[in-house]
């Protein structure tokens, strides 16, 4: 038996939930006539690129998905948001539509592929199919398997489905969409926890986005008006919005590093005096830590790293935004997000986009793992403003060619 088989037989052996449907791989839209669907495996629909750079292996890994989730949790989750917009589910064409939910995962490895890949495979599984009536001997076993920083844990976003909850039995039957991504994140760990034994050592950062569309009737995301979009990211995996009328990027989320200002806050109980300088100058927690949340990681799990999400929420007009790019930091330690964005504004097609962003890793001399998801939105094609960094990039690939060249000469 495989250790991936192995953990999603363990997943469901613990009491934790497993997908009954086969998920499946196609957005469907309206039109006056009907609906139709569309696979979201065509290259013109969500373009991929991987590179292993110098490594051996490839650790990354992607999931291109459609879930459904339930209207009445997606309206519960927009009435959460500072202002909440108004969508009246009844008015999406079918239960079907108003269910439908995109996903895209991009996930980094590091210490083995174990990690990666079975997120890879059962993450988006795991967001669709949780239920809360898991959360309580969850965050039993969490606490009494790591100890240490886990000791005071409550849950998190999962505390009201606990015995420190506060809320409503009304409450506790609903789930938003930052409470399901945290649960499907938190039981994901504890699968690979209990199934891979490389897990100690081995581990993943992850960023996964959702795309909802609000129009009535239900359009694709890509052509969608108006989108619900949620992320739930941990590491320094990376999320960017290529904003149409300007160009410029809008970056969704923030590097889990020791040093940042969510990061250096959460963990302070821990004590400050373990945030320790590598020889590159690079701090890292505990002297060895690069990422402080993540999958996996077992051995560094009482120190304070963690499997919670950071989730942000935000409405979209979509003619205000061209594309969505998911990458890995194999690709963010070589290129700015700008660079990045401008790299993709002029591509014919959404894997034309991902591959110049890779390939210009490779001309830089990448020597990480490198992977790119690129999703169009209703702004593609249309970007404004100017490619600020066209020169600055070619400048660098001059820098790296004469490099190369003396390298030769030696």
């Amino acid at each position: 038996m495989s250790v991936l088989t192995r953990a999603r037989s363990i997943l469901g052996a613990t009491g934790g939930p497993c997908s009954s449907r086969r998920i499946h791989d196609f957005i469907r839209g309206t039109t006056d006539t009907g609906t139709y669907k569309v696979p979201l495996s065509s290259p013109k629909i969500v373009g991929v690129c991987q590179s292993r750079g110098d490594r051996l292996y490839q650790e990354d890994r992607t999931a291109v998905h459609a879930l459904q989730i339930s209207p009445k949790e997606i309206s519960l989750s927009l009435s959460k948001l500072k202002e909440p917009p108004s969508w009246d589910s009844s008015k999406s064409g079918s239960e079907f539509l108003a269910s439908q939910v995109a996903f895209f995962g991009i996930y980094d490895g590091h210490g083995g592929k174990e990690v990666s890949s079975y997120i890879s495979s059962h993450l988006h599984e795991l967001v669709e199919s949780v239920e809360p009536s898991t959360v309580e001997s969850l965050v039993s076993w969490t606490r009494a398997r790591h100890g240490g920083y886990f000791k005071r844990w409550r849950g998190g976003a999962l505390q009201k489905w606990t015995k420190w909850g506060q809320s409503s039995s009304e409450e506790r039957e609903r789930m938003t969409l930052e409470e399901r991504l945290t649960l499907a994140f938190v039981e994901a760990d504890k699968a690979i926890l209990t199934g891979i034994e490389s897990a100690q050592r081995c581990g993943s950062t992850g960023t996964v986005v959702l795309l909802h569309s609000l129009d009535e009737p239900t359009q694709p995301y890509w052509s969608s008006e108006k989108l619900y979009l949620t992320v739930g990211h941990c590491g320094d995996t990376r999320a960017l919005l290529c904003h149409r009328p300007t160009g410029k990027v809008e970056t969704l989320t923030e590097r889990h590093h020791a040093e940042a200002r969510v990061e250096a806050t959460r963990l302070r109980r821990m004590g400050a005096d373990r945030l320790v300088a590598d020889s590159f100058g690079e701090s890292r927690w505990m002297g060895v830590v690069e990422n402080t949340r993540g999958f996996g990681d077992g051995e560094w799990k009482p120190s304070g790293v963690t499997p919670e999400p950071e989730v942000v929420s935000k409405i979209l007009n979509g003619q205000d935004y061209s594309y969505l790019v998911l990458v890995t930091d194999g690709l963010t330690s070589l290129m700015s997000d700008q660079e990045i964005i401008d790299l993709a504004r002029n591509a014919s097609d959404p894997t034309r986009a991902a591959k110049a962003i890779v390939h210009f890793g490779e001309d830089l001399g990448a020597q990480d793992n490198c992977s790119c998801i690129v999703v169009p939105l209703r702004g593609w094609g249309h970007v404004g403003g100017r490619d600020d960094t066209e020169a600055r990039r070619e400048y660098r690939k001059k820098q790296v060619g004469a490099l190369n060249t003396r390298m030769q000469r030696m």
